[in-house]
């Protein structure tokens, strides 16, 4: 579209549509598609399977600095690789969303993956999308954006994500989670979740994936315009 290499944040609550747009952004624009979550998902699947515990800020951090996590686009979209294995899938899990929470609170993991991610936007050409990317990651962005929507719409397109995936959800069990999430994010002393200064709010509650792409698109021509 233009050469000059905007740095672009989507930041928002889990359920809000931000993974999608954020890929369908970065393709459009022939950017990185950062998914941030992704990497804390990776911490977290390291963390079960060596068996430690959120509690335990040094040994993650030692997991978090060791871990070689790696985001490779692909025609299905963006591959999450950890130390060499495809755990796309492996990091999808309600346990795996349970534990990325957790992982995220603590401190030293925070300060490690941040510093991944601001290497891998320095050049701009980025598409960050996460829970911090416009507040703190990259409060410098050219373009904020915050996408939200009710916490019952973003159950139910979780729960039918579930079941795309052969699962057999319990929605009143998705929907206590979303809310638990919710708070999780709000209320964690480290980065918590909050709509970044200059970010534009988009609730996507009543909204497709191609009217939300339209609309930040709109935001990023005027910006690149």
């Amino acid at each position: 579209m233009a050469s000059r290499k905007l740095v672009i944040t989507m930041d928002g609550p889990a359920g809000a549509g931000k993974s999608t747009v954020a890929k369908r952004l970065a393709e459009e624009l022939g950017y990185l598609y950062l998914d941030t979550g992704a990497m804390y998902r990776a911490v977290a699947l390291a963390a079960q399977r060596a068996g430690v515990s959120p509690e335990k800020e040094e040994d993650l951090c030692l997991l978090a600095e060791k871990a070689a996590i790696e985001l490779v686009p692909g025609k299905d979209g963006v591959r999450v690789f950890l130390n060499g294995e495809d755990v796309s899938e492996a990091i999808r899990t309600p346990e795996i969303d349970r534990l990325s929470s957790l992982v995220a609170k603590v401190a030293g993991v925070r300060r490690i993956l941040v510093d991944k991610q601001r290497a891998l936007g320095a050049r701009g050409g980025v598409v960050a999308e996460g829970r911090d990317m416009g507040s703190v990651v990259f409060p410098e962005a050219d373009v904020k954006f915050f996408l939200t929507a009710s916490p019952e719409v973003r159950a139910r397109r979780r729960f039918e994500e579930l079941k795309k995936r052969g699962l057999d959800p319990d929605f009143p069990k998705v929907l206590a989670e979303i809310i638990e999430r919710d708070r999780q994010d709000q209320e964690r002393p480290i980065a918590p979740l909050v709509v970044p200064p200059g970010a534009i709010i988009i609730d996507t509650s009543n909204l497709e994936v191609e009217e939300v792409l339209r609309l930040v698109l709109a935001k990023v021509k005027e910006k690149l315009a």
